[in-house]
Formats: structure tokens, C-alpha cells, sequence
């Protein structure tokens, strides 16, 4: 019996983001074809240098390519104003980053609560909501504690609890065990690979092939290119990268 394939919740199609430096165009993006189906785990990786980054910050509608296009669950997305990209963004993604980006004066509760202002959700479902994701990553008792108060593992813990406050169905994560020991690398992707069960779409931008592995779908960008692109338990040669 045949198993009926998710939509494509990203579509890109000839994708190209262009710098000029000096007197010369550099094309960080040059061509890119990429579907993503809803529920997916990919996992991008690439050099330094290599336009993963660039790319993710188009898939997450924080910039915008130079030309192309991309549709994000069948609407164009590339040519949207500024105001209807920003709402799209906090409607359908969330974000995960390498130094957590919290902000250090408020308790781990009001990060995690965050979104929810921006989205005009009143206070008392807002704290709700904010515990009820705490409580999800394992921090029911740190609601009150401040970043500082926290480990690295735990800050990212409420980091990943942020980007789930609004339910969106795509987390966007950019090297989200970048900063963390080898313990709180796996309690994290422990994490991410239970978000994915529970049927998100999760992008993670990593240059560590054992966390690339994790995914379901690894994709190797490179010269602003994706130059190849596998399923999970398939061990890409890095030994060029560096």
C-alpha cells in the first residue's frame, strides 16, 4: 500500500542572494532548488562560507533573496512587505540560535512568554502558555530564575520553549548545540527529535556531522549551492571543510 507523500511546506525555485563588495557581485545564493515537506528534520551543513547561513535566514523570512521564489504552504513569501513578512514569521516559524539570544533581565517565564506579546495574547494565557512550554522541556521549577541563573543547557531549554510558545509547525535552529557540553548536546536533540514526532518541521543548521545525523534529511551546501542532499544514517564526507 502506498504511503501519500506530505505537501511541500517550503518551495524554493532558483533562489540567488547577491552582495556587492567593492566593485563585485558575490552570489552567496546562486540557484538554490529546495522542497521541504511538512513534518520533515533537515539538517543543513556546509563550510564557513558556504551561504547555509544566508540560507537559512531566507527559509526563516529574515531576509529576503535578491531574486526567485519561494512559497512558504503555497504563498509567496519573497515579495511580501515588511509588516506581512514579520506577521508570517511569528504566525508559522520559530527560532532557536547558538548564544540562545534571551534577554538577561527578565525571569526565563517572561522569555518564553515573548512571542505571545507580539501576538497580542493576553497576559494571563500568556503566562499559561509560557509555563505549560516550560514545563514541556523539563523547567517547571526554573520559571523564575533569570538567564544568569541558569546552566547553558537549561538557557537553551528555554530557548527551544520560546520557539514553541506560538506553535508554529517550522523551528528554524542555527546551531543550537554550538555552546553546549556533550550531556546537554544530547538532552537537546533529544528534544528536537521529539518536536519532530510530535509532527514539526525542523531546519537545523549544524558543521557537526554527528548532530547532522540526528536528521532526517541532510543537505550539503556549498559555494552557495546545495551540492548533495541524503537521508538519514548516510555519513557525508567533511574532511574538505576545513
Amino acid at each position: 500500500m502506498e504511503t501519500k507523500e506530505a505537501p511541500s511546506t517550503i518551495r524554493l525555485r532558483g533562489i540567488r542572494k547577491l552582495y556587492q563588495i567593492g566593485g563585485e557581485t558575490l552570489a552567496a545564493l546562486d540557484g538554490i532548488d529546495l522542497d521541504i515537506r511538512r513534518g520533515e528534520f533537515a539538517a543543513l551543513m556546509g563550510p564557513s562560507g558556504s551561504g547555509k547561513s544566508t540560507l537559512m535566514n531566507i527559509l526563516g523570512c529574515l531576509d529576503r533573496p535578491s531574486s526567485g521564489s519561494y512559497r512558504l504552504d503555497g504563498v509567496e513569501v519573497a515579495g511580501l512587505s515588511d509588516d506581512a513578512l514579520a506577521a508570517t514569521r511569528n504566525k508559522k516559524i520559530g527560532f532557536v540560535f547558538q548564544n540562545f539570544n534571551l534577554l538577561p533581565r527578565i525571569s526565563a517565564l517572561e522569555n518564553v512568554a515573548l512571542p505571545l506579546v507580539y501576538a497580542g495574547i493576553r497576559k494571563r494565557e500568556r503566562v499559561q502558555r509560557a509555563a505549560e512550554m516550560l514545563a514541556a522541556v523539563g523547567l517547571s521549577d526554573r520559571g523564575q530564575h533569570l538567564p544568569s541563573e541558569l546552566s547553558g543547557g537549561q538557557r537553551q531549554r528555554v530557548a527551544i520553549a520560546r520557539a514553541l510558545v506560538n506553535d508554529p509547525h517550522i523551528i528554524m535552529a542555527d546551531e543550537p548545540t554550538g555552546n553546549l557540553d556533550t550531556k546537554s548536546t544530547k538532552e537537546i536533540m533529544d528534544i528536537f527529535e521529539t518536536m519532530h514526532e510530535k509532527g514539526h518541521t525542523i531546519i537545523l543548521v549544524t558543521h557537526e556531522p554527528e548532530i547532522a545525523l540526528r536528521a532526517s534529511r541532510q543537505l550539503l551546501v556549498r559555494d552557495g549551492k546545495i551540492t548533495r542532499d541524503e537521508g538519514k544514517g548516510v555519513v557525508m564526507d567533511v574532511s574538505s571543510w576545513r
